[in-house]
């Protein structure tokens, strides 16, 4: 034992010593290369422009970029994609630019590079951590193989609004997962050595608090207490630079009434002081200059109040280049402060091996294997599968029989421009399996799959409009309402089954994308209600970027499977759930609202003093609503199978602990259906009596688990002082002695329970 310890103890001790002997190394080479570097030069390598003539994710572009480049005056680019278009790019700054300084590359890699699958949200609802982190790592990958070395990923926003349009890009409505995901994806991209060419820089986003926009519209005002931060919004970034994220972006809103970007209190005192993150920080798209319309002075106001807040690296704005020289002989700004910014850019390109080898990432070779291979278009697959949730299953109307005729109906069920979903940015939309191909594939010989588009995805030209900034998402036509609706019906009653594909285009959620309404379009409604006229049993699929109100759909499907924006192999991937050779076990990560006047809905409230009976569904002078019950349509956790579940009696290793003591919940699931299958078990903690009000539950735990039907198998959590700590209203991380309660179960709702205590 003691020989175990001391083998231990020199390992770390080496460890140690090469990162010591690594930085110091590090450090001699800036040290050198920044005495050689002229203010402008220093100021050069804090300028993020893009080119335009690329990817847009926003409204403003750099004009005459390369003689900015030639001159020292960028640091990195973004917007620039292909491992040829890089490398020109990286040539001009190696052989043209005074001190040769290489630039970097980043760009929006969002749910996968070129290949894409499942949007965020989506991926989140398979509660796999294994999968999601190797998403990031397949997606760096191929990022890598085409020239990228930092990736804008990922987005950790806790999102409780679903009318704002970026929960496509998250992990839904909780902290916890939200902060185990965050983690993930960032060890994913990261890997275990930064300066090898087959991982990428993260960038988590958007600090912070963005997710909370008020109304749901982006980029709008976010307010709230330091108590609400700590406890809810804040865990999932501070999980991302736990785990090593080489940087941060910052997000449009104000906090506490200073913007993000110039807030010195987040930026510098909790990010590099609390939480001692050493990497740099970049803005949004124009974050710098949008500070003005925030009321905060000029442009060389606001980039001085940047860069004294901490921000190092200016995205597109150019505020940094055109005016820090200026502010620097006006005693606005330090030179230490430029030299601090300037020296954490170059330590990121040190890291990411770029002073070795400038074109470390730009092997054509590995471009022509890895981009949108074999392996990457099977991933995206195995993991459109996964995302799925299955939301209702009448009568085991799912799995579908592979004979007779399935109509194929709606405006999204033979649509390639809509399969990628939103922030696909270097996705060939053309390239994706639409569902009808899919069914085709997947289905076989034995059945007969036919199509008909049913309806437009709206018929509003002044939504479709506005949806098709970027390229025809919504198409209308060929054909009036009136006659895709009764060729649909006529294709419908030649079945013996329907699927009906419908939801949102992919332009209809995403950044700029927020709806007050978010029920399914009145067009694709009409068609539903036809079909289910018909009287055969009826399956919804329903694909977008953010929950949806399904009230009705709920009453007239058969079955109701949610399947997001799920990738290039949308198709097959739904066709696999459908058909059965994939069985459903997906859940949602954010609660499905009954309407959007009870919006934010979520399972972690707080109680209120008159809280809704919990013996009949309304009272009067409770927390109610006059119309519709408190409670969300599908709750956080909801997800069904194609088999059963069920769960035993929670037992606990001992009923009281101390907070130096842990304690093991237990709990036997058995598989009671008929077919094998995953289920995610989910724990929840409830603190009664604290000094804080806590919410009515938390997420502490969960395991997912395949049984084989008629498997039993018992799974233990174990709990101790951090599952049942909480900050208090000085902000400090505590843990309070009483009475608890443990629930373990399917989703938030459907629990068993068991109770122990807390002593000193």
């Amino acid at each position: 034992m003691l020989r175990r310890i001391l083998l231990g103890a020199v390992i770390l001790l080496s460890i140690t010593t090469n990162a010591q002997q690594n930085d110091a190394k590090m450090n001699a080479f800036i040290n050198n290369l920044m005495s050689k570097m002229t203010v402008d030069e220093k100021i050069g390598q804090l300028n993020l422009p893009t080119p335009g003539g690329g990817i847009a994710t926003g409204a403003v572009v750099n004009t005459d970029v390369e003689t900015k480049i030639r001159e020292g005056k960028v640091g990195g680019m973004f917007g620039v994609i292909g491992v040829d278009n890089i490398r020109r790019v990286q040539e001009l700054a190696i052989t043209t630019s005074r001190l040769k300084i290489p630039l970097f590359f980043g760009s929006d890699v969002i749910h996968g590079y070129k290949t894409t699958w499942p949007i965020p949200l989506g991926l989140s609802c398979s509660w796999d951590i294994p999968m999601i982190e190797r998403s990031a790592r397949v997606a760096a990958n191929e990022a890598t193989a085409d020239g990228l070395c930092w990736v804008f990923s990922p987005m950790v926003d806790i999102a409780r609004d679903p009318r704002w349009g970026r929960v496509a890009e998250g992990s839904g409505e909780d902290t916890y997962l939200g902060s185990q995901i965050s983690a993930a994806m960032v060890r994913g991209y990261q890997g275990k050595n930064l300066a090898a060419d087959t991982t990428a820089m993260a960038c988590v986003k958007h600090f912070a608090l963005y997710g909370a926009a008020e109304g749901g519209r982006d980029y709008n005002t976010v307010d709230m207490s330091r108590l609400a931060m700590y406890e809810y919004y804040l865990p999932p970034y501070k999980a991302a630079i736990d785990a090593g994220s080489g940087s941060v972006m910052t997000s449009f809103n104000v906090i506490d009434g200073i913007p993000a970007t110039g807030n010195k209190w987040l930026l510098t005192d909790l990010l590099r002081k609390q939480w001692s993150f050493k990497g740099f920080v970049v803005t949004d798209y124009t974050a710098i200059n949008e500070m003005v319309e925030h009321g905060m002075g000029d442009l060389q106001a606001v980039s001085a109040l940047a860069l004294n807040a901490g921000t190092d690296m200016d995205m597109v704005g150019e505020g940094f280049l055109t005016t820090l020289k200026k502010s620097l002989q006006q005693g606005k700004v330090t030179q230490k402060q430029i030299d601090d910014a300037c020296r954490r850019i170059l330590e990121a390109k040190y890291k990411l091996g770029l002073f070795d080898d400038p074109y470390r990432y730009c092997n054509p070779t590995r471009a022509k294997n890895e981009v949108m291979s074999a392996d990457k278009r099977a991933a995206s697959r195995y993991f459109g599968a996964h995302a799925a949730v299955l939301l209702k299953n009448s009568n085991q109307t799912l799995p579908l029989k592979r004979s007779g005729t399935i109509a194929l109906i709606g405006p999204l069920a033979n649509n390639k421009s809509n399969m990628l979903g939103t922030w696909a940015v270097s996705g060939d939309a053309q390239t994706s399996i639409p569902v009808f191909e899919g069914m085709k594939n997947v289905g076989g010989n034995g059945v007969t799959v036919l199509y008909s588009k049913g309806a437009n995805i709206t018929d509003d030209t002044t939504l479709a409009k506005k949806v098709n900034v970027f390229g025809e998402k919504v198409d209308v036509g060929p054909g009036t309402p009136e006659q895709l609706l009764n060729d649909a019906v006529a294709t419908a009653n030649r079945a013996d089954v329907i699927v009906a594909v419908v939801g949102e285009a992919s332009e209809m959620s995403g950044e700029a994308a927020s709806r007050t309404d978010i029920t399914i379009p009145q067009s694709q409604k009409n068609l539903l209600e036809a079909l289910a006229k018909i009287g055969k049993p009826l399956v919804i699929v329903v694909m977008s970027g953010r929950p949806l109100i399904l009230n009705r759909e709920t009453e007239i499907a058969s079955s109701l499977l949610q399947v997001w924006h799920p990738g290039h192999e949308a198709g097959n991937a739904i066709a696999d759930v459908l058909f059965g050779d994939y069985n459903p076990s997906g859940k949602l990560t954010m609660s499905f609202p009954r309407d959007v006047g009870q919006i934010p809905v979520y399972y972690n409230h707080k109680n209120t003093g008159r809280p809704q009976s919990t013996t009949s569904e309304w009272d009067k002078f409770r927390s109610n609503y006059l119309d519709v019950p408190n409670s969300p349509l599908y709750p956080f956790g909801y997800g069904l199978s194609y088999t059963n579940f069920s769960y035993g009696d929670i037992k606990l290793s001992k009923n009281q602990m101390r907070s130096t003591e842990k304690i093991t919940a237990s709990v036997t699931v058995t598989n009671t259906g008929n077919y094998d299958g995953e289920e995610v078990v989910q724990l929840y903690i409830v603190d009664p009596v604290a000094s804080i009000a806590q919410p009515v539950k938390k997420l502490k735990g969960f395991q997912k688990i395949f049984l084989k039907k008629g498997e039993s198998r018992q799974v233990n959590f174990t709990i101790g002082k951090e599952e049942l700590s909480f900050y208090n209203s000085d902000l400090k991380w505590i843990v309070e002695p009483g009475d608890f309660e443990v629930q373990i179960g399917t989703n938030s709702n459907e629990v068993k329970e068991a109770a122990f205590k807390l002593v000193k």
